[in-house]
């Protein structure tokens, strides 16, 4: 199966990622970020309809200069001290929120269409691709309307959100490890989609559904 959703990601579909029962119990749809287009960003918007969001990898990140936004918060609670008063210290299910910055590409207009989603997200996909580091800034403005996520250092060996899995997932399929996640909702019971809902789903549109713990200890292990 692990086989089968990484031929996938290189092909540039779909995944669906259920974490774990213990952690947030939810399914994200998983596509390389390099991939997407407004078609995209529609089938995530319509048929999941959680948070769509770009993980980059932690190296990445590093070149990009992109913080944790909690990093953001700790340093600019002096001058705003409401911001420490938001820490999220208290999520249940983990011990770091992975959000960094909001962005959108300096050439979209409000940034928030399918179209000018799919061009941020593939822009930054791009850019980390192209080793173009230094143009980060010139080409992207923020706040924006695409979230990026930064994965934890040491992919997998501290955090095992659905942002480490697929970015972990990138680097086994060797595409650019840029990723784009949706968790999958349950519009009728207010919750995230069940696992056999979503289970159902892939079956529908013939694509893999997987368990990421499955990903987790074949990371771990290579």
């Amino acid at each position: 199966m692990l086989k089968k959703a990484l031929k996938a990601l290189k092909n540039g579909e779909f995944i669906l990622m259920f974490d774990d029962e213990k952690r947030e119990s939810e399914t994200d749809m998983i596509i390389g970020a390099e991939f997407v287009t407004n078609r995209e960003v529609a089938t995530m918007r319509e048929d999941a309809g959680g948070l769509i969001c770009t993980c980059i990898h932690p190296n990445l990140c590093d070149k990009l200069g992109l913080p944790f936004m909690t990093d953001v918060m700790d340093v600019a609670r002096e001058k705003f001290p409401v911001l420490g008063e938001l820490t999220p210290n208290d999520i249940p299910y983990d011990e770091r929120s992975s959000f960094s910055l909001w962005a959108n590409h300096r050439k979209t207009f409000t940034g928030i269409t399918d179209n000018d989603r799919a061009f941020t997200i593939s822009s930054i996909a791009k850019l980390c691709r192209e080793e173009r580091f230094s143009n980060f800034g010139k080409e992207f403005r923020s706040p924006g309307h695409v979230s990026l996520l930064r994965g934890a250092d040491n992919l997998l060996k501290k955090r095992q959100g659905h942002t480490e899995i697929g970015l972990a997932m990138a680097e086994m399929a060797g595409i650019t490890p840029v990723t784009v996640v949706c968790e999958m909702m349950d519009g009728t019971t207010g919750e995230a989609r069940s696992i056999a809902n979503a289970r159902k789903y892939a079956e529908e549109h013939d694509l893999v559904f997987m368990d990421g713990n499955i990903v987790i200890e074949k990371y771990l292990k290579s």
